[in-house]
This record gives C-alpha cells, structure tokens and sequence, in this order.
C-alpha cells in the first residue's frame, strides 16, 4: 500500500483499476486522465484529516466528529482557516510550489466548505475523496466543480524535514 502522502500509485490488477478510475472520473470529470489513485477505499478518515495527514480521525467540525479544540465548530471557511492554524498554517496567495512551504487549500460550495487537498513536495496534490479513495491529482481545480466547489483559499507552513522526501 502506498505511504500516507507520497502519491505513489496504489498496485491493483488492470481491471479493478479500470473500474475505479472510471467510477472516480463519473464524479469528478474535470480529472485529467494522469491522476493517480493511491490508496484503497476507507471511511476511517476524510478529506480534511487527509490534508492534516491525520488517518485516525473523520475531522468535521459537527459532533461527533473529531475537530481541533481552538477551532470553532460550525461549518465555515473561518473555522475550517482556524482549524488549520492549530497545525501551524496560515492563509497564502496561491497554491504554486513554493521551496520549504506546505499548501493545503479549502473547497467552498455555495460559499460552505465541502473538501481539502494536500500539495506534495514534487508539486502534485492528493486529496481523499469522501469515504473512497485518496488519489493524486496536477491541478486542484480537477477536482474541483459540482461535487466540491472552487478551491478558494489556499494555507500554507513551513515544511519540515520529514515532508521533504514526500
């Protein structure tokens, strides 16, 4: 199985991966055909515990959902920002590389956020898809539309070592 983070493919047989990335682009056509699943399907965390690389949490700021103590639940861009900020994030311009910096950015629906991703060290981003599977992808806005919104704000911290080699 792939390394929480790394984006490295996850090894099924042809036909089983044929499926998957099928029913993956029926809801999420803005994918390019180069993203990568890579991981099996689990419920055991969410899109937002993904981009905190937390796989032992479903984070939502309603109960009974794990959610940062400082943070506010409710269900809005500032308590999804003040949530991250527990983890040292801060709000950013953009999602481009930038050297030593870690980038998450928020989805927002109708103006309410509904996802997270993770920007990699090589660039690449990797989100978890609800309760099915993580995957990589180039660009957030590919998964970006009906499903999950706009990527609208983009947090960023310092990278340490240990996320380097991701």
């Amino acid at each position: 199985m792939a390394y929480v983070g790394t984006g490295t493919p996850l090894p099924l047989d042809f036909v089983k991966m044929v499926r998957i990335r099928a029913e993956i682009q029926t809801g999420f056509p803005n994918l390019a055909d180069t993203f990568r699943v890579t991981s099996e399907e689990t419920d055991h965390y969410n899109c937002i515990a993904w981009a905190a690389e937390d796989t032992s949490h479903w984070w939502w700021p309603l109960y009974p959902s794990y959610w940062p103590n400082r943070a506010p639940r409710e269900v809005t861009l500032d308590a999804f920002i003040s949530a991250f900020a527990s983890l040292g994030y801060t709000p950013c311009v953009d999602g481009s590389l930038e050297n030593g910096k870690e980038k998450v950015v928020i989805y927002l629906r109708q103006g309410v956020p509904t996802h997270m991703a993770r920007q990699l060290a090589s660039g690449t981003w990797t989100s978890k898809l609800g309760p099915a599977w993580d995957i990589g992808h180039f660009l957030p806005a590919e998964v970006g539309g009906q499903v999950y919104g706009d990527a609208v704000q983009y947090l960023w911290r310092p990278r340490t070592e240990i996320h380097e080699s991701q």
